[in-house]
């Protein structure tokens, strides 16, 4: 799994295979468009070469390096043949919010049960 064994992301199981997968500090950027329901999402690294050269030895392929202005930006190909963008920036950054973690609530049998409701089926989850 490349968001887990590859990138590394944190991740929980809350039943039957089903992971949930923290993220590194991130950011959200508006931009105004004359088009409705389009977003994109982007991961950032501190060096675009040395991630390309990382994905490369797990076999992933990344687009050549663009330079946006804003950030170097490269597209990994996810297993399924999907597009994930990751860049390295350029642009000034806001402060991180400080978050309180979660609380860690015990997982119970029952509390599983209740996810797995809420889940779509396996068959559709692939």
């Amino acid at each position: 799994m490349i968001f887990r064994n590859v990138l590394k992301l944190t991740n929980v199981d809350v039943g039957d295979g089903w992971l949930i997968f923290g993220l590194p500090p991130s950011e959200i950027a508006v931009h105004p468009s004359g088009e409705n329901d389009l977003h994109e999402m982007y991961l950032m690294c501190d060096d675009i070469k040395l991630f390309i050269s990382k994905m490369s030895k797990h076999n992933i392929v990344c687009s050549e390096i663009k330079n946006q202005g804003w950030g170097l930006l490269t597209q990994l190909t996810l297993p399924g043949g999907g597009k994930l963008g990751v860049y390295q920036p350029r642009h000034a950054r806001p402060e991180a919010m400080n978050v309180k973690p979660a609380s860690k609530k015990k997982v119970t049998a029952g509390t599983k049960k209740s996810i797995r409701k809420k889940l779509p089926d396996k068959k559709k989850r692939k």
